[in-house]
C-alpha cells in the first residue's frame, strides 16, 4: 500500500470502479483514500496517483471497513455489485455506513440511480418525486437510500444522495453505449438495447466526477437528495449517427427489445436481469437538476458530440 504523509479527508469506497477512477485525477496531487476489495486492482488503477492511499475491504469481515475509514471525514460510496446480485446493495451499504459511523466519519455521499422511482409520473423528475419502485432492483436501491436517509435523520452521520441517469464515457464497460463505441473502433457488431427512436438521456462520467468533487465540500448538500441530468434528450438512433459521422464508419448492429432479452435471458442470467429494467427504454425517465444547479452554480454538461468523440478515441486500438 502507498504511504502518504498528509492525512486524507475523503475515502472513495469502491473507488476502483468507473466514477472512482474519474475522480482520481481531480483529487491529485492531494491525498485521498481509495478502498476496494482487491489490492492488485487498486494498485493497477491508481499507480499514477502518488496521493492515493490504498486500503482493502473484505466484506466478510466488517472490521476491515472500520479500519479503512479511520481518520476519514467524508465517505463517497461507489460500490458496485453484479447486476445478478442486486440484493447486496442495501446489505453492503449498511455494513459500510455502520463502519463509517464507528470510525467517526462525519459525512457520506451515496451515488444512486433513477431505479427507486419506478415509473415517472411527471415529465421531469424532481427530488421529491414519489419513490414507488416496481422492480426488484428499484426496491434494493430504495432500501439502500433509506439506510442513509434514516441515519442522517437520526443524526448519526450527515448524508446526501446524488442520483444519475444512464451513463457513458471513455472506457466505461458497464455503459449501455460501450458496445457501440467498441464496434465502431474494432469493426464489430454493436449489441444494443432498443427501441432506437425513443428519447433517452445519458450523463457523461467525467461530468459526474467534476460535480461530485464540488458536492463533497458543499455543506448545504447534506441532509438532501440531488439529481444530475444528462446533456439533453437523445435517441439511440441519433447516437448511432453521431458515432458513424465521427468515426467515418458504418456500424453493424444487433438491437434487442424486451422479448428478445427475455428469450436470451433463458440462457444468460445477466440479460434476464437487464430485461427487468427495459421499461426505462420505452418509458424513459428524465431528471430535473435545477435544484443542484441552484446549489452549485452552472453544472458541467459535455455535449454528446464531444463525449462520443472522446469515447471513440479511447476505444481506438491504435492510438
Amino acid at each position: 500500500m502507498s504511504i502518504v504523509h498528509n492525512k486524507p479527508a475523503v475515502a472513495l469506497f469502491g473507488g476502483s470502479g468507473t466514477i472512482g477512477q474519474a475522480l482520481a485525477p481531480l483529487f491529485a496531487p492531494q491525498p485521498f483514500r481509495v478502498v476496494g476489495r482487491s489490492l492488485s486492482q487498486l494498485q493497477s488503477a491508481f499507480s499514477p496517483y502518488p496521493g492515493a492511499d490504498l486500503a482493502v475491504w473484505d466484506q466478510a469481515n466488517p472490521e476491515t471497513a472500520v479500519a479503512a475509514l479511520q481518520g476519514i471525514q467524508t465517505l463517497v460510496y461507489l460500490v458496485g455489485v453484479p447486476y445478478t446480485d442486486f440484493r447486496l446493495h442495501p446489505v453492503l451499504f449498511e455494513q459500510v455506513l455502520t463502519a463509517a459511523i464507528k470510525a467517526g466519519v462525519q459525512r457520506c455521499v451515496l451515488v444512486g440511480t433513477v431505479y427507486p422511482f419506478g415509473f415517472a409520473t411527471t415529465s421531469l423528475v424532481r427530488e421529491d418525486h414519489p419513490r414507488n419502485p416496481h422492480t426488484f432492483k428499484g426496491q434494493m436501491r430504495k432500501q439502500q437510500e433509506d439506510v442513509l436517509l434514516a441515519a442522517d435523520a437520526a443524526g448519526r452521520i450527515r448524508g446526501t444522495i446524488l442520483r444519475l441517469p444512464d451513463f457513458y464515457g471513455p472506457k466505461i464497460p458497464r455503459s449501455y453505449l460501450s458496445s457501440l463505441f467498441q464496434a465502431a473502433a474494432q469493426r464489430k457488431t454493436a449489441q444494443l438495447i432498443g427501441p432506437l427512436n425513443t428519447p433517452h438521456e445519458y450523463v457523461y462520467i467525467p461530468d459526474v466526477a467534476k460535480t461530485l468533487l464540488r458536492l463533497i465540500d458543499e455543506d448545504g448538500a447534506y441532509g438532501h437528495t440531488w439529481h444530475l441530468a444528462g446533456a439533453g434528450r437523445i435517441t439511440l438512433s441519433e447516437v448511432i449517427k453521431l458515432v458513424e459521422s465521427i468515426s467515418g464508419r458504418h456500424v453493424r448492429k444487433f438491437v434487442a427489445g424486451k422479448r428478445t432479452l427475455q428469450l436470451l435471458g433463458t440462457f444468460n442470467p445477466l440479460l434476464r436481469e437487464v430485461a427487468e429494467m427495459h421499461y426505462l427504454f420505452t418509458q424513459p425517465l428524465f431528471l430535473d437538476d435545477s435544484a443542484l444547479s441552484q446549489l452549485l452554480g452552472p453544472l458541467n454538461k459535455t455535449p454528446y458530440p464531444e463525449g462520443v468523440r472522446a469515447s471513440l478515441k479511447a476505444e481506438d486500438t491504435n492510438p
